[in-house]
């Protein structure tokens, strides 16, 4: 694709607004650069854009937004987060009430983001099928957290497949929490960001937040609790149909996971792609699909996901012409 250069003047000059555009040593011109796949150079109020058109338009239209917001400094995360929302055509509508945790700003920047938010709202059991980065799991504990504040339901349970990710981790010493602490980090992180370490501790004690492997949840039933069932892709059949069915009175449920990151022995079938298939017309269900451009990470983690996307398909397409001329 050819590249264009286009010009971007901040007017009127405010040089400490400009300052707090670019940032420390212009970090945040770099991030742009990064995320568009443009090259920007600057001197003084004038900036010129290099790359594909579409890129650099949209470049362009990042650095006037950013210039009209840093009437106070802009970090990295700011910059990251509105490209986010930029390249999803800026604000999508948000749901009428925001979710009740320790982030008062807390809401979906992608279309898909906000659809799934809604549907854990609206419905018992949502699924959340994904790349990494998607926002499936931190949102899910947001939704959680703010169900427990609103008193919709009376503890949090979380749970997953211990199942390693490429390699052997091995003999794992202490007590079932502690056995089971490795594989639920994500989650852990996500609790201790929305709600702060002491709150969480406190709830661990009480039993309102309640950690199991999988394998536990055989044999029990879930009454008025919001149970997230993460790395959902690493399920077998069996175990995911054994977790749905614990499901009970005033509980709600949601199911992560990247079918594109399946750690379970070669052959064996993933018990969410089974449960995307039978369970596509059952009413009372809701499926969100992420994509690359929902990734709410470093802007190269998005970049990342379409490399591998795009390596797939091709691979499915070079499948599919061999198998056509057999």
């Amino acid at each position: 694709m050819k590249t264009k250069s286009l010009s971007v003047v901040f007017e009127p000059l405010d040089n400490a607004q400009l300052a707090n555009l670019c940032g420390a040593l212009d970090e945040n011109l770099r991030q742009i650069e990064m995320a568009c796949d443009v090259t920007i150079s600057r001197r003084g109020e004038h900036c010129r854009i290099d790359g594909v058109l579409a890129q650099a338009r949209l470049a362009a239209a990042a650095l006037q937004h950013f210039y009209s917001l840093a009437i106070v400094p802009l970090s990295v995360d700011d910059i990251q987060l509105g490209l986010i929302e930029l390249r999803n055509n800026k604000r999508v509508a948000q749901p009428a009430a925001g979710l009740l945790t320790r982030k008062a700003d807390l809401h979906g920047r992608t279309l898909h983001q906000v659809q799934y938010l809604r549907q854990v709202q609206e419905h018992d059991i949502t699924f959340g099928i994904g790349p990494a980065g998607t926002g499936k799991t931190y949102l899910a504990v947001a939704s959680a957290v703010d169900a427990y504040e609103r008193d919709h339901v009376q503890r949090i349970v979380l749970t997953r497949p211990a199942v390693e990710a490429g390699e052997r981790l091995g003999f794992l010493p202490g007590d079932l929490t502690q056995k089971v602490d490795p594989y639920l980090r994500p989650l852990y992180d996500a609790l201790y960001d929305l709600m702060g370490f002491d709150q969480v501790a406190r709830l661990f004690e009480q039993g309102s937040i309640e950690v199991a492997p999988l394998a536990y949840m055989r044999g029990r039933t879930l009454n008025h609790a919001f149970i997230i069932l993460d790395e959902a892709q690493n399920t077998t059949p069996e175990q995911m149909k054994m977790f749905l069915t614990r499901i009970g009175i005033g509980a709600k449920a949601v199911i992560t996971g990247d079918i594109t990151q399946i750690d379970l022995p070669k052959g064996q079938k993933s018990g969410l792609i089974e449960a995307r298939r039978i369970l596509a017309e059952v009413r009372g269900l809701a499926f969100t699909d992420f994509d690359a451009g929902d990734v709410v990470r470093h802007p190269l983690v998005a970049r990342i996901v379409e490399a591998y996307e795009k390596e797939v398909a091709e691979m499915a397409n070079a499948h599919g012409a061999g198998v056509g001329r057999n």
